[in-house]
């Protein structure tokens, strides 16, 4: 004889929640890798500045640092944002088990419960997306400003980390358009 073990529903609606959770710290988390990779790119841009001692400085590898890192920031948003839709769509379904939904307040089936959320959410990608314009126009600045004869000697690798910036916000402006919505409210 088999003994069948079934995962009560709580338990999984803990544990989809416990990974929400996780999801949104990562998103929080590469909000600030970000931000420590421009930093030291600054950091590298300025103490690598051509000086008395005239070295060869990678400048062409250095600028493409701040395009990476936004392009990265933006997958990893991208990443979690359709983990966490995922997974809201599974605990919207729990909490419409036997019809709970209709009985008990539901956050993730109700759509003012639900688009409140997301509302408050958008909040981190117009976070993201300031960290990224303001951290290129920074960078790429800098790399202008301090180092214009290299730049002028290769201008598409300026051009080239230009455009892959302008993506990446664009990805991160379109973020919302991938959030989790209710069933009842997708079009």
């Amino acid at each position: 004889m088999t003994v069948k073990y079934i995962v009560d529903a709580n338990y999984r609606f803990i544990a989809a929640y416990q990974e929400v959770n996780a999801r949104i710290s990562q998103r929080q988390q590469a909000l600030a890798l970000y931000v420590t990779l421009v930093v030291s790119l600054l950091a590298a841009l300025v103490a690598l500045k051509p000086g008395e001692a005239e070295a060869d400085v990678p400048v062409e590898w250095l600028i493409a640092g701040f395009p990476v890192a936004s392009i990265c920031l933006a997958f990893l948003n991208y990443k979690a944002e359709r983990a966490i839709t995922n997974l809201r769509r599974f605990l919207s379904a729990l909490e419409q088990l036997n019809n709970a939904h209709e009985d008990l307040p539901s956050y993730n089936t109700h759509p003012t419960w639900a688009l409140g959320a997301n509302k408050a959410r958008r909040f981190h990608d117009y976070a993201a997306a300031v960290l990224v314009a303001g951290g290129n126009i920074i960078g790429l600045g800098a790399v202008v400003k301090i180092y214009p004869e290299r730049i002028a000697d290769t201008p598409i690798a300026l051009w080239l980390s230009v455009f892959i910036a302008i993506v990446s916000l664009i990805i991160l402006l379109a973020t919302p358009h991938w959030s989790y919505k209710p069933e009842a409210q997708v079009k």
